[in-house]
This record gives structure tokens, C-alpha cells and sequence, in this order.
């Protein structure tokens, strides 16, 4: 008798997971126009280009994923060691993880974050905000951006 309920409520179980993953799985999308994606900071296929003008010399994006100029893309960011990115705001808020460096993040109002990698942080849209990269080396941030990628120089940055 115990050994036939315990199947019972295998089965049962069993059931009710495939019927789930079922569901789940008639109302996912299928991409075949896009593979998945791996890249390193080091990846000798990403194409590195310019910041805006008002970043540190040196300063270079690269795109990982997605259009900047629409929704939903993901860059890298690369700053020299020891350079200064003046006080700025995005359209868009930034999801962000430090790969590489140390970088110190102080945005209007809050106290300085010190990133380091792996380091996650979230900056909000439209708020000023200004960063330093470290001499532990260049500092490179993954962002991934809600809103098309820009960067607007605030009252108060230079270019340093």
C-alpha cells in the first residue's frame, strides 16, 4: 500500500511537472535569427570605437548585442587606468558589472561606490553622475541600457 501511493504521487507530480514545462514551452519564443552569444573583454572579434568627445582619451565602446541606437543594448565600456569620466547623465537607467579595474561611481546626492570586479550597480535615468577609473588598470563596464545609448555632459564636466 505504501510503495502504490508514493508511485501515485510520483506519477502525479510527474504529470503536473510535464504539463507545466509543456506550457511553458508552447508560449516561448523561438529565435532562429539569433544565436546565443559569449564574449570576453579580450574577445579579438569586438570592434572598438570611439566615446563622446567629452570622456577620457583612450575611452572606447564596443557594442555586444542589440542596435545603440534603439532599445535594449549592451555595451562595453573601456576607460584607461587613472582617467576621469566627467559628471554625466543617460537617457536611459544602466544595469552595470565591472569586468575589469576599479572604478569609483558617485552619482548626485549619494555616496561614492567603489566598484570592483564583478561588482553589479544600477544607475537610475537622468541622473547626474561621474567616475573614476582606478590605477589598478583600465577599467572595463559591461552596461547593459533600457533606452537608446547616450551619454549628455552635465554643468560641470570637463574634459579631463
Amino acid at each position: 500500500m505504501y510503495c502504490r501511493t508514493v508511485t501515485r504521487q510520483s506519477l502525479k507530480v510527474a504529470l503536473m511537472s510535464g504539463l507545466l514545462l509543456a506550457g511553458a514551452l508552447a508560449g516561448a519564443p523561438v529565435s532562429a535569427q539569433e544565436p546565443p552569444l559569449t564574449r570576453t573583454a579580450k574577445d579579438s572579434q569586438l570592434k572598438w570605437g570611439p566615446c563622446p568627445p567629452f570622456l577620457p582619451k583612450g575611452c572606447e565602446i564596443s557594442v555586444l548585442h542589440g542596435d545603440p541606437a534603439q532599445n535594449n543594448a549592451d555595451i562595453f565600456l573601456k576607460v584607461p587606468a587613472n582617467s576621469i569620466l566627467p559628471r554625466h547623465w543617460h537617457t536611459s537607467a544602466e544595469r552595470m558589472v565591472l569586468v575589469s579595474g576599479e572604478l569609483h561611481v558617485t552619482y548626485d546626492g549619494h555616496k561614492t561606490a567603489v566598484l570592483k570586479p564583478g561588482t553589479y550597480a544600477y544607475g537610475p535615468a537622468k541622473l547626474p553622475h561621474k567616475a573614476e577609473c582606478k590605477k589598478a588598470g583600465a577599467c572595463v563596464l559591461f552596461i547593459a541600457f533600457e533606452s537608446p545609448v547616450d551619454a549628455v555632459p552635465s554643468e560641470g564636466a570637463s574634459k579631463k
